[in-house]
């Protein structure tokens, strides 16, 4: 059973850098595309980035574009996404998400992934 674990997050403060990680266990890692979620308090989860297996297409919430940057290890099993320039509205819970045969017009989509961790939390202040 595929199993995802986040870690990396943390309290930061406004326009600083923050590097969440996820490992990914349990079965044939390159095979999957992955995602990252975000839940704030009181909101519903978004979309944050998505990287799609077998050729590395990228997708990003455009709030997020320019400033954030996901990427993967296939080697390690591991996903990442790079926060730069981290604002307030940024604080969530972070969620690394993966699927097996997800198309460009779903990677956006939570409910197209398969597996998804525990989440980290990250709180940006002022």
């Amino acid at each position: 059973q595929v199993q995802l674990v986040e870690s990396g997050g943390g309290l930061v403060q406004v326009g600083t850098s923050l590097t969440l990680s996820c490992a990914f266990s349990g079965g044939t890692f390159r095979t999957y595309s992955v995602g990252w979620f975000r839940q704030a308090p009181g909101k519903e989860r978004e979309f944050v980035a998505a990287l799609k297996r077998y050729g590395g297409a990228t997708f990003y919430e455009d709030s997020v574009k320019g400033r954030f940057t996901i990427s993967r290890d296939n080697a390690k099993n591991m996903v990442y996404l790079q926060m730069n320039g981290l604002k307030t509205e940024d604080t969530a819970v972070y969620f690394c998400a993966a699927g097996q045969g997800l198309i460009n017009s779903s990677m956006r989509n939570g409910a197209a992934y398969d597996f998804w961790g525990q989440g980290t939390q990250v709180t940006v202040s002022s």
